[in-house]
């Protein structure tokens, strides 16, 4: 009791001193008075558990649904619109209480829908489903988006019994509007901060997905991916994120850039928890049990190619991963060095947008075509870009439409450049990821999956280091899956480890993925520090021998 009343008393003090400074940030002279500061927005035990230990506490009926919804809403209410002010979420659902008692009323009958059976669950908002909110992409312009429409994801984590929760903030249009964007940033909700240090980079598009599931504001969440949107926040976030090949979730109804690369995926605290999204949101496209498929000794005589090309420059992430390989060979897995990348040539590079581009204006035409006019007053790409330009002041306060504008400027997929990038990119992508795992007889890619995450900058834009370690852009491009696990963090910014495959080989990545989390536990639970100099020794370091 005594040391519980001097540390309240230094918590006391620590905020006293935190309003006192102004914008000056506390200055903490020990690990355990940073601790301390954190506490404040720890979440509690029942929140703080993964998604199979609240299906569990459901199951037993050590809590409820209704007590899950509204903790999680009161919890949001503190992180989200107050406090650390994280703007991870645009949208709660107005019936989410009321859904909740009827999934308990369900279970007290012994109506259990599936193992999601009350689980509150939060989407991406260009992810479409038929509660009350609407589907926004961050934009003024879809902000009455109701469409009353489940896309089959939803269908398939609703027919288990989930409970949808909200829509998380995102960067606006799934980060392809501007070549000078911002990560997390959209003109309905604002800027995503990032949990562990909330003027870092939440990175994007699915930031607000991986800033709630950090957070502990969800059970899980849901992102999209059409070039590293769900790895990077995941990454950046401290989270688990997975990007199922291509297809094994279906698309319809979500807000499109890229019919050959898009797809959503699970962002959780564990790879189980991951698998168990998976087998809900894949739906009948799939046959595959990924949760029964998970198994701690699957990398136990499994060739595992270490992409060496791909590790970066960073010392503190080399050091991690090296780690992380350590942790592989405990696993029983063999390690193969490889140290040379591909080597592709700048027409790829240069088609590979053009595919994305074309792709972008087609199928976003064709979703704003099939949204109800009544509710959404720009129908085309074109009337877009000129609802943003004559709404300027909101929309393009920081930064511009370029990509907007390049996508309006092709024409359509009949043309032969379109033609030509879709006959090179995808088949390159896969030839560059099937031609190393054939080479070197392998099973999986491991690498890191991103940099210490840099500065949130409304100046410049995402300003991102030159030596990008990983290699996800090619895991984006062939569709094939590809899976972030924490493999520890740098100065309390989170790295993650990187498991890619190739085609159709998702159960195994998950496995893969679980085998090495069972042995690594390197998960690093948020501190909401404001910026660095909250870190102690680098509080220390940043103020001098002499004060």
């Amino acid at each position: 009791m005594l040391k519980y009343a001097i540390n309240q008393r230094r918590f006391f003090l620590l905020l006293l001193g935190a309003l006192v400074t102004g914008c000056q940030t506390a200055r903490f002279q020990t690990a355990e008075d940073a601790s301390l500061f954190a506490t404040q927005y720890a979440a509690p035990d029942l929140l703080a558990s993964s998604l199979p230990e609240l299906i569990a506490q459901l199951n037993s009926g050590k809590t409820t649904s209704f007590e899950l919804v509204s903790s999680y809403m009161k919890r949001i209410e503190q992180l989200d619109r107050k406090g650390p002010n994280l703007r991870s979420i645009i949208t709660l659902n107005p019936e989410a209480i009321s859904i909740a008692e009827r999934m308990d009323s369900l279970r007290r009958q012994g109506k259990v829908l599936g193992p999601l059976h009350g689980v509150p669950i939060l989407l991406k908002d260009n992810i479409e489903s038929k509660d009350n909110m609407p589907t926004t992409a961050g934009a003024l312009a879809l902000s009455n988006n109701f469409t009353d429409r489940d896309s089959p994801l939803v269908a398939g984590l609703r027919a288990q019994g989930a409970i949808i929760l909200g829509k998380t903030n995102l960067s606006q249009w799934a980060n392809f509007r501007s070549e000078s964007s911002m990560s997390g940033w959209s003109a309905l909700a604002g800027q995503v901060r990032n949990p562990h240090m909330l003027d870092r980079n939440p990175c994007g598009s699915s930031s607000g997905s991986g800033s709630a599931t950090a957070a502990s504001l969800a059970a899980a969440s849901v992102g999209t991916e059409t070039n590293g949107s769900i790895i990077c926040p995941a990454n950046a976030n401290g989270i688990v994120g997975f990007k199922p090949t291509v297809g094994v979730i279906p698309q319809t109804h979500i807000i499109p850039i890229s019919k050959t690369q898009d797809t959503a995926g699970p962002m959780t605290k564990t790879v189980k928890g991951a698998a168990i999204m998976m087998n809900a949101m894949a739906g009948n496209s799939t046959r595959i049990d990924y949760l029964s498929g998970l198994d701690k000794n699957s990398l136990s005589g499994v060739r595992v190619g270490v992409l060496k090309f791909a590790q970066g420059s960073s010392k503190p992430i080399i050091d991690l991963f090296n780690q992380s390989l350590a942790d592989l060979k405990s696993a029983g897995a063999i390690l193969v060095e490889i140290e040379k990348g591909p080597q592709l040539s700048k027409e790829y590079w240069s088609k590979s947008y053009d595919l994305l581009k074309y792709e972008f204006k087609h199928g976003l035409n064709q979703y704003l075509a099939s949204t109800d006019s009544a509710k959404v007053i720009v129908r085309d790409l074109a009337q877009l870009i000129q609802f943003n330009q004559t709404n300027h002041s909101s929309e393009l306060a920081l930064f511009d439409q370029s990509i907007f504008i390049a996508s309006q400027a092709l024409g359509s997929l009949e043309d032969e450049q379109y033609q030509s990038a879709r006959a090179l990119v995808p088949s390159a992508s896969k030839k560059t990821i099937d031609d190393l795992m054939e080479s070197y007889n392998v099973s999986v890619l491991v690498a890191p999956s991103g940099p210490i995450i840099p500065r949130i900058d409304p100046i410049n834009g995402d300003v991102w280091p030159n030596d990008w370690p990983g290699a996800g852009t090619y895991a984006a491009r062939a569709g094939y899956p590809h899976i972030t696990v924490p493999m520890g963090g740098v100065n309390h910014l989170p790295v993650g480890l990187s498991f890619i495959g190739s085609h159709n080989q998702d159960a195994r990545i998950l496995s893969f993925a679980f085998a090495y989390e069972q042995i690594s536990k390197r998960k690093l639970n948020p501190n909401y520090f404001k910026t660095a100099e909250d870190v102690p020794s680098i509080n220390r370091a940043m103020s001098g021998i002499k004060e």
